[in-house]
């Protein structure tokens, strides 16, 4: 019984002296170390607290690098696989000799939001790997082209706005057209400033386009292709794919600005083009300004769209004709060699609502407009002699 007294008053003893120890010591000074998850001191900037009291300091890890969009990516097979998607007319802002503009009425409407007219295809365009449109207008705030004067419609929207495509996912442009010079020379030279200011690249006639995607490299060639000028386009082509393959594109394709406006089927000055511009080399060739949808045909294995349409097209409240479609294709290239894997349409109506033109192209949901615009492909394709006889809607892969 005496020793387990002895005992207990030795304890309150020791305790008694660490106690006042502690009171000795309380103002000094503490330095606190925190470790990383490895054990290892952090210091300085790096002594980051333990705030959510797991025994390790907090760090924050670094960011995951960007993805270089042009780095290759391989398929199992060793192949690359391209997705790209191509539209027709986009024209936006308004004519500045007039007093009114459709445009700005809807932007207003809009609450000012410049990036409206794609904001039901932008997530399609953010899926595949390239996208083009012909952008006819311009990026300025040059004055109207005076040889212009007596032209119906004239087209500028500030070069602001050219921060509108790259914001859709639209990476490059056909910029040879008949409005390209609405505000004369200084305008057009704006205009492909304001481009290339965003990233958006273009290909104009005397300026072709060499893009490098997945580690591909491809090149864009742009015409202006009038039945005047049919001869002198096709003495040029095989030039300037030529010059194209020389210096590394293994894919080429050729835009083309032709044939008459309304018309539901190509001239034959388009055909004449278009097929030459595959004997040419050509990969792929697109066509538009008609501002109506064209069959497309299928020439020595390479697809010929004949004409897309309009897109976001602000010259008009509304058209006869709202209907357009956004061509899809995948290219396979491997050891060099370039094949098309498959194509796929999107029938769209050029607006969001059906009561006028909002100039915001909108996926059909209704399976039968979608059938709709392939019948009339299909039935303005039946002269042709390769036209297209399926039109899919969906991958082969896509449920």
């Amino acid at each position: 019984m005496k020793k387990r007294w002895l005992t207990i008053i030795a304890a309150l003893l020791l305790l008694a002296m660490g106690a006042t120890a502690l009171a000795e010591f309380d103002n000094e000074e503490v330095t606190i170390t925190f470790i990383d998850p490895n054990g290892v001191p952090l210091t300085g900037e790096d002594a980051v607290p333990d705030l959510d009291g797991d025994g390790y300091a907090d760090v924050t890890p670094e960011p995951e690098p960007t993805p270089d969009p042009s780095a290759p990516v391989y398929e199992t097979d060793g192949s690359i696989l391209l997705t790209m998607s191509f539209t027709g007319d986009v024209t936006i802002g308004s004519d500045p000799r007039k007093s009114s503009s459709i445009f700005n009425k809807e932007l207003k409407k809009q609450n000012g939001d410049i990036h409206f007219p794609f904001r039901n295809v932008k997530d399609i365009f953010a899926e595949d790997d390239l996208t083009m449109v012909n952008f006819e207008g311009t990026l300025t705030t040059a004055k109207p082209n005076p040889k212009k004067a007596d032209y119906q419609f004239l087209f500028r929207a500030d070069p602001s706005f050219a921060e509108i495509l790259p914001a859709a996912n639209i990476e490059t442009v056909s910029y040879e057209n008949n409005h390209a010079d609405d505000m004369g020379d200084a305008g057009l030279a704006e205009t492909k400033q304001s481009l290339m200011g965003v990233g958006v690249t273009y290909a104009s006639e005397d300026e072709p386009c060499i893009m490098r995607v997945k580690g591909v490299t491809i090149g864009s060639l742009a015409y202006q292709g009038w039945r005047d000028r049919r001869d002198e386009v096709m003495a040029k082509l095989p030039t300037d794919i030529a010059d194209l393959r020389a210096k590394g594109c293994d894919i080429v394709i050729v835009s083309f600005h032709w044939g008459n406006e309304k018309d539901y089927s190509p001239t034959e000055t388009q055909i004449a083009l278009g097929r030459g511009a595959v004997d040419a080399g050509a990969d792929l060739v697109i066509g538009h300004h008609s501002h109506r949808i064209n069959p497309i045909e299928l020439y020595n294995g390479k697809y010929i769209c004949y004409s897309l349409g309009n897109f976001s097209f602000a010259g008009n409240s509304k058209p006869d004709d709202m209907s357009t479609y956004i061509f899809q294709i995948r290219m396979r290239v491997m050891n060099g060699e370039v094949s098309n894997d498959a194509i796929k349409l999107i029938p769209c109506r050029i607006s969001s609502r059906t009561d006028y033109n909002d100039f915001a192209p909108t996926p059909y949901d209704d399976q039968s407009k979608c059938e709709t615009v392939i019948n009339l492909l299909r039935q303005n394709g039946k002269k042709l002699d390769y036209a297209l006889e399926d039109y899919p809607l969906k991958w082969p892969d896509e449920e």
